[in-house]
């Protein structure tokens, strides 16, 4: 039985068509996307250009915005909804991209009884493609057994057991296969569709991250800015079950103590977080409260060098 290597000729044949085909599917994309905003420059000609692109950005976060936006016959949702299917891994990324405003702009008119069914569309695609990746486990991290002794402490009871076992923290249980958006399972598909953003923000936009930094602030006080204009207008304020809260605050975390640079990312995230922190106070949600207020701790913690003490490394001073 026979195999061919990375360096045989075979296998450079396979990885150069896979490379062509993405090309194709890419330049299919732009051309259809041009047919849909105003103006494509020629300099977005690959899948990476069209991610970052900053005019292409523009117009369809604006397309998106309009009033008449997430309608089932809407050309953008359909464009989105299309190119997530893509086999090409970086125009998922593009679609990604758009999760803060096709989250925030869906959960913000959801009290509008409106058409959504575009927007709906596209964050159901995105739960049924995270449903189908996770094959049925849940997300966990294994915590550590305090009741077990370390090289940083002592348990205070001796526990003799012949093996520690596993503490596991479930971050998302199992996901439920959903072809349809109901008011029940909502805030589930909308943080599913958070999380799969998350797991891939080290690859996303600052602009993106902003966007995401603007609703969470909406949700959390129903007060939105309008643009260019200095008055702003006041809406009903969401529901923020854990199932919404929870990816919110990981991907402001990232924001927060992440290894960007941008101060307006940075001033966006800490005013979102409050507002968030705001708003679970006056929810009396001990939960919220707990982790709003842990993710603020730790902005502050981060920002006061005196604050950032790592208690497992010696004292010098103490040393003979």
């Amino acid at each position: 039985m026979s195999s061919s290597n990375p360096g045989s000729p075979s296998a450079t044949a396979t990885s150069s068509s896979s490379a062509s085909s993405f090309s194709s599917k890419a330049h299919s994309c732009i051309q259809a996307l041009s047919s849909i905003l105003s103006t494509v420059p020629s300099s977005v000609s690959s899948s990476s250009s069209l991610l970052h692109d900053p005019t292409v950005s523009s117009q369809i976060s604006t397309l998106l915005r309009d009033p008449d936006s997430g309608s089932g016959d809407n050309n953008l949702c359909r464009w989105l909804y299309d190119t997530f299917h893509s086999p090409d891994p970086e125009l998922k990324l593009v679609v990604l991209r758009f999760v803060p405003i096709v989250a925030g702009i869906y959960l913000s008119r959801i009290a509008l009884r409106k058409s959504l069914a575009g927007f709906e569309a596209i964050l159901l695609a995105l739960y049924a493609h995270e449903t189908t990746a996770r094959d049925g486990q849940p997300i966990s991290v294994n915590v550590p057994d305090l009741t077990q002794p370390s090289i940083y402490h002592e348990a205070k009871s001796s526990v003799k057991t012949q093996a520690t076992e596993l503490n596991l923290a479930v971050i998302s249980p199992t996901l439920e296969p959903h072809g349809t958006m109901r008011s029940s399972r909502r805030a589930r598909i909308v943080g599913v569709a958070l999380e799969l953003y998350y797991s891939k923000i080290s690859q996303m936009p600052v602009s993106s991250k902003l966007e995401f930094c603007e609703f969470c602030d909406i949700w959390a006080t129903g007060i939105q800015n309008k643009p260019s204009s200095s008055s702003s207008s006041k809406q009903k304020t969401i529901l923020l079950p854990w199932e919404l809260l929870q990816p919110s605050l990981r991907i402001l975390g990232h924001c927060l103590l992440g290894a960007h640079k941008s101060k307006k990312l940075y001033e966006a995230a800490s005013m979102a977080t409050k507002s968030l922190y705001e708003r679970s106070l006056h929810d009396i949600d001990a939960k919220a409260i707990l982790a709003t207020s842990s993710l603020l701790r730790l902005e502050k913690m981060a920002l006061d060098p005196k604050l950032n003490v790592d208690h497992t490394e010696i004292d010098m001073s103490l040393a003979l």
